[in-house]
């Protein structure tokens, strides 16, 4: 017997780490997209990137929101993986993908309708909502992509086959990067689009993405064994777990991704400076929190197979090490982000000014990252256990009770300017980790 199957510790620990690698790169993937987006449209025009970072703000929400009510495809995949059932998953796969494209029809049908009239009612500076308008339609057009693309992602990570979702992902940026050389500056005749531009390459890369999953996925050897051509036969009771598992991520992810987005409406009562400050701050700390997600996603797959197979200490084990896990990696970016700030934030924009700014509001940005990334797999692990509350109460709390007021307070009515919205990041940030992990030891302590 190996020293790592003789340890539990070990063993979850190679475990986790194995699965969160190729995640975090598939979700880090994700990230690289807007990173592209917000690179070339900032070289582009400074302006143009406070159109994207406002255009992207409403079908952000409505993403992050989606993809919380696609969870439990995840979840309830990894518990018929743990206990067993795995012919059960290719149902699950078929319902998700339903609620897939229905909620991107709906949303992008309605952000594409009403959004640009939605942003105008903010009450922006001058310019900001009309010049946003294009990008945030062709966003949101995207979005049955996007989300079809997420819920084969998901099913793949939880099947134990990671490495393909990643792939597929880092495909797409290159399409994404193709579009947006062309489109955004303009090139050979076509004009140049600024920040549509960048909308335009988000839709064909997300669709080039959901096409080659589907393809995939329905063409794996252990397609029938998985039941992926037979309709699902787990039960209603199971359609409506997996619902209510949905409603619950989705209503904690709506609201922390609504009040994330808020932020950039406080931003813009201020200013297009601080608007594109922020937009640089948000990307550079999205791009660091795709790690965490996936470690949170392999943490909470294994919380999941234990679950399923009703192995409390497994839930144990592998929740306390997601949390170590998640604490090591935001002290250290936390340290390198706080130094490299000034780089990081030239590497975004050659305007001077707006360099000075980012920089100054990346060096707050560096004192949550450690709590950001408990806080997301805290509420990942309470998901997989079965505790779909918890974290939707925690995060209305975090986000919407403490940091988008605190936020309009300070960088508003205090004129903290940027400043005033990082230090309320922070403050929810910690607030949400410390309410979370408790929340989990005061359900482990119960079943002891």
């Amino acid at each position: 017997m190996s020293a790592s199957s003789s340890n539990p510790w070990r063993r979850d620990l190679v475990a986790l780490l194995r699965l969160t690698g190729p995640v975090a790169a598939a979700r880090l993937g994700i990230m690289a997209m807007g990173l592209t987006d917000a690179v070339v449209v900032g070289r582009y025009s400074a302006v143009e990137l406070g159109f994207q970072a406002l255009a992207w703000t409403l079908p952000a929400v409505a993403i992050v929101a989606s993809i919380g009510f696609l969870s439990g495809v995840q979840v309830m995949t990894a518990r018929y993986i743990g206990a067993g059932k795995p012919e059960l998953t290719g149902g699950v796969l078929r319902r998700g993908l339903r609620y897939a494209l229905a909620l991107g029809v709906v949303a992008g049908a309605g952000l594409a309708l009403f959004g640009p009239a939605m942003l105008a009612g903010f009450h922006l500076a001058p310019g900001l909502a009309e010049g946003s308008a294009p990008a945030l339609r062709i966003f949101a057009l995207s979005l049955p992509m996007v989300l079809i693309s997420t819920c084969a992602g998901l099913y793949l990570e939880a099947i134990g086959k990671a490495s393909v979702s990643m792939n597929v992902m880092w495909l797409a940026n290159i399409v994404n990067l193709a579009f947006d050389l062309v489109l955004v500056p303009g090139h050979s005749g076509i004009p140049a689009l600024g920040a549509a531009g960048a909308a335009c390459a988000t839709f064909g890369a997300r669709s080039f993405m959901a096409v080659v999953f589907l393809i995939y996925i329905f063409r794996m050897k252990q397609a029938r064994a998985l039941g992926l051509y037979d309709p699902p036969s787990d039960g209603h009771a199971a359609a409506v777990e997996q619902r209510r598992l949905g409603y619950g991520a989705g209503t904690s992810q709506l609201v922390e991704a609504a009040a994330f987005s808020g932020m950039n409406v406080v931003a813009g009562w201020i200013g297009a400076l601080t608007v594109a400050g922020w937009a640089v701050i948000l990307n550079l700390s999205a791009i660091v929190f795709m790690a965490p997600l996936g470690l949170s996603t392999a943490a909470a797959v294994l919380v999941g197979h234990a679950y399923g197979a009703r192995d409390a200490e497994g839930v144990r084990r592998a929740a306390v090490l997601g949390f170590a896990a998640a604490v090591a990696y935001g002290l250290i970016v936390g340290v390198l982000v706080y130094l490299l700030r000034t780089p990081i934030a030239a590497a975004y924009s050659s305007d001077a000014v707006l360099t000075a700014t980012a920089a100054a509001g990346l060096a707050l940005a560096a004192l949550f990252f450690a709590a950001d990334a408990v806080q997301v797999t805290a509420a990942q692990v309470l998901r997989a256990r079965a505790d779909v509350l918890a974290p939707a109460v925690t995060h209305i709390a975090s986000y919407a009770v403490v940091m988008l007021p605190l936020g309009w307070f300070l960088a508003v009515r205090q004129a903290m300017g940027l400043t005033g919205i990082m230090w309320a990041v922070v403050i929810a940030s910690f607030l949400s980790a410390a309410l979370l992990v408790g929340r989990f030891w005061l359900l482990d302590r119960a079943e002891r």
